[in-house]
């Protein structure tokens, strides 16, 4: 019987640097990976669905599934976040899931899974204090950070080969 492949969910939220997870879907895909690409509401503004659902081979996933019917996903085994929006960030680290990735965010870092994120604002939405701490539990909560500054294009080759550490 072969193996079943690792599964890396990408998970883009609504900032610039979202329209490039292709790039992630790419270097996983060499690396082993099979990816699904799964963007916030907002995150889907940035990215060409149909091109990356064509690239991975999976339906580019929103929102959650119709209650009875089967998942079109398989099961992650690991998760890069990036671009991160603050608003989702912080909705994360308090456990609030009203989005399917924030509900995603939400399962895998208590299922101990590997999750990168690259948290993408400005500098001073960073200091906002509630941030802050946010940033903080999530590292005490296993959480790995890829940090960019303001304007900086996302490092999805940094991230990918931040899962392994």
């Amino acid at each position: 019987m072969a193996e079943r492949m690792r599964v890396l969910y990408a998970i883009v939220t609504g900032a610039s640097g979202a329209e490039t997870v292709g790039e992630l879907v790419a270097l996983a895909q060499a690396d082993g990976w099979e990816v699904c690409v799964v963007p916030s509401p907002n995150g889907t503004r940035f990215i060409d669905t149909e091109a990356l659902a064509a690239q991975t081979g999976y339906p580019v996933r929103s929102t959650f599934k119709e209650p009875g019917t089967e998942d079109l996903l398989p099961p992650p085994d690991a998760v890069v976040v990036a671009p991160l929006t603050t608003n989702t960030l912080a909705k994360w680290a308090a456990g609030i899931g009203d989005t399917l990735p924030l509900a995603l965010l939400v399962e895998t870092t208590g299922a101990g899974l590997p999750v990168v994120a690259v948290p993408h604002a400005r500098a001073a939405q960073l200091k906002f204090p509630a941030v802050v701490t946010a940033l903080s539990n999530l590292a005490e909560w296993g959480v790995r950070f890829v940090h960019i500054s303001e304007g900086d294009a996302v490092p999805w080759m940094t991230a990918l080969k931040a899962l392994d550490q």
